[in-house]
């Protein structure tokens, strides 16, 4: 894998990584009922995995038009932190949903 892949690869592991963290702050905010708060966190997070799935999809783009993209372990971690990235969202909208619930029952 030569240095550019690297750093394409270490991008969207990056993206990726900030896409969890806002994903996980949000059912921190949603915790403590702040969802205004978790709502902003999730939008935060949703701008870091487009980031990543930009680049993602550019090597895509690249592969289809011919040109050969080598895959190594680096990218196989990328791309699996983008669908943990992605898993990682659909739980937190679900406990923010619960937590939302909750609050809602207690009132």
């Amino acid at each position: 894998m030569n240095e550019e892949m690297e750093t394409i690869c270490f991008q969207i592991i990056s993206y990726a990584g900030d896409a969890k963290s806002c994903y996980m702050e949000a059912i921190q905010e949603a915790k403590q009922n702040n969802f205004e708060q978790a709502g902003l966190r999730i939008q935060e997070g949703d701008k870091s995995f487009a980031q990543g799935h930009h680049v993602h999809a550019e090597l895509i783009r690249r592969e289809c038009s011919g040109e050969s993209v080598p895959v190594g372990l680096v990218l196989i971690h990328a791309e699996d932190q983008m669908m943990s990235a992605e898993m990682t969202k659909m739980m937190a909208e679900e406990w923010i949903d619960w937590y939302r619930n909750q609050e809602e029952e207690r009132v």
